[in-house]
């Protein structure tokens, strides 16, 4: 006797969560509060004496499926500061169907600092991805972001010619929204991406945010006539106070574009030293 197949298969999906809190003590930042759950993990490697204390996210799956989804919440308390970032790049794999959702939720309270500087995300070939980002900020915290989004396996030659994009940013500065933006490009997206007027073929595409105090300095410094972009780009200033950097190119260029106006903003507005953390270097 034959036994029947069903009609369709129900596929296991990953379903992270991660939250990390950290405060300040006398002795310095701390981390006060963690959460986690497979296939997310937070790591804290041992940072540089005049670094902030860093946390590593990492996803033990080595990639995110269609129907996968990620929920990410950092809280860095009153005067806190921290790092985050990311092990290696997140990669999302062709779907076949659902896609794969990343919440990332972002809170800094009063006279505090947050960096937040994942690696890339990388997009396979038929890839779906909703991804957003929710930031609150007090009067006067301070936060660092950076984002590198690559359109397919540069590295394998591999275009992103399918799939679905749709990438939202929402950030509030003492509950008022400041800054609000948001990508969506589905179905055939690779004629969006290689059209001159959209993203001219560029293989990858970074973003660099920052908010806070000294933000208008910033711009001079990031616009000066010696300062050249690996990738095409620049900065602006949307509203008084925040930052915002855009680049499109080759992969590599992009990163290399991101972590030189990182080190820039480190250095002029974070009060951190003007290199890149280890994790964006090993």
């Amino acid at each position: 006797m034959s036994r029947r197949q069903p009609d369709s298969v129900e596929h296991q999906r990953a379903r992270g969560r991660l939250q990390l809190g950290f405060a300040r003590e006398a002795r310095g930042t701390v981390l006060a509060e963690l959460f986690q759950s497979s296939p997310l993990r937070a790591l804290f490697p041992t940072p540089e004496p005049d670094e902030a204390v860093t946390a590593a996210v990492v996803n033990t799956a080595g990639g995110l499926a269609g129907g996968d989804a990620l929920d990410i919440t950092v809280r860095a308390g009153e005067r806190a500061t921290a790092t985050v970032s990311a092990a290696a790049a997140e990669k999302v794999y062709r779907s076949l169907g659902p896609a794969t959702r990343i919440d990332t939720r972002l809170e800094a309270a009063a006279g505090a600092r947050l960096e937040w500087i994942p690696q890339e995300t990388i997009l396979f070939d038929g890839a779906r991805l909703e991804r957003r980002i929710g930031v609150d900020l007090a009067p006067d915290a301070r936060l660092l972001m950076a984002e590198i989004m690559v359109f397919g396996r540069a590295a394998r030659g591999e275009v992103l010619t399918s799939g679905a994009i749709r990438d939202s940013w929402r950030l509030r500065r003492g509950g008022t929204l400041l800054w609000a933006d948001g990508m969506g490009l589905e179905g055939d997206i690779g004629t969006t991406l290689t059209a001159p007027f959209g993203f001219g073929a560029a293989e990858a595409f970074g973003t660099l945010l920052y908010a806070g105090e000294g933000a208008e300095a910033l711009v001079p410094l990031l616009r000066g006539e010696d300062r050249t972009w690996p990738a095409p780009g620049g900065v602006t200033l949307p509203r008084p106070g925040l930052l915002v950097g855009r680049w499109l190119g080759r992969a590599m260029d992009v990163r290399r574009s991101v972590a030189a106006a990182m080190l820039a903003v480190r250095a002029e507005a974070m009060g951190l030293p003007a290199r890149l953390p280890r994790l964006w270097t090993t």
